[in-house]
């Protein structure tokens, strides 16, 4: 297979770079990689900025290897660049990781790395956001990436148009986790505003440190990880309207 990695931590980082050695040193019996792998991912980190594109000035490219380039631009721009700029074709898979923490439930709205996933599925490529659902330094990606490629063509039997498949799982280096399905479970953001008046007029606002709630559910990603699976959750990425159907066509006044 044709192989895209991209992620929302930047080019530089250690969950990219581990998926990366680990697909690579999946060979044949006469020794040759099985699979082609690419990685094209920001520069720079990118978390938080869920599927947002560069839209009013070029997004810059950058080879740094064999197959490996940076962008200047999103995850998501880093799809659309792979395809079109870099393989000029587009790959049989995405995925976007390993991120450092994780993207459980409604983290998936703002996630960079579902982004990136987001906009491969909707391109019609089967794409893939993992996630190490640890916060912290020093993590571990072996249990993950041990989990990718054991699995790989099955997870890509799982994948089904217009969707993507998101993976959470521990800091590990156990290669014998469990994965279970689960449904994106609902978080509520109680979040912390700190705020600076700058000598040029301005005042500064910096999103500190909240704590989160999240709505109990036994088959929830959150719970999942909380019992020490991998989660997995195949994520519609198509808006869905919430009104009953059966006013569809009619005046709303």
């Amino acid at each position: 297979m044709r192989i895209l990695l991209t992620n929302d931590d930047g080019i530089q980082s250690d969950g990219l770079h581990a998926l990366n050695d680990a697909l690579l040193a999946l060979r044949d019996t006469d020794g040759n990689p099985l699979h082609e792998v690419w990685t094209v991912a920001p520069e720079h980190e990118r978390s938080g900025v869920s599927h947002a594109m560069t839209l009013k000035k070029p997004t810059k490219i950058r080879e740094l290897g064999d197959f490996r380039y940076s962008c200047s631009g999103t995850p998501a721009d880093c799809i659309i660049v792979a395809g079109l700029g870099v393989l000029h074709e587009a790959p049989d898979l995405v995925i976007s990781g390993i991120n450092r923490g994780p993207n459980l439930g409604t983290d998936i709205i703002y996630s960079g790395t579902c982004g990136a996933a987001r906009q491969a599925a909707l391109e019609g490529i089967p794409a893939i956001a993992v996630s190490c659902a640890t916060f912290g330094d020093n993590l571990e990606y072996r249990g993950l990436t041990s989990f990718i490629t054991d699995n790989l063509e099955r997870l890509v039997t799982l994948w089904r148009p217009d969707s993507f498949i998101n993976i959470n799982g521990p800091s590990t280096s156990c290669s014998d986790l469990r994965a279970v399905w689960t449904v994106p479970g609902k978080n509520r953001y109680l979040d912390n505003l700190k705020c600076f008046d700058g000598a040029d007029g301005y005042t500064y606002c910096f999103l500190a440190e909240g704590r989160q709630e999240r709505t109990p559910d036994i088959f929830s990603d959150h719970h999942a990880i909380s019992q020490g699976f991998i989660a997995v959750s195949l994520v519609e990425i198509h808006p869905r309207a919430f009104h009953d159907p059966s006013l569809n066509g009619t005046a709303v006044f």
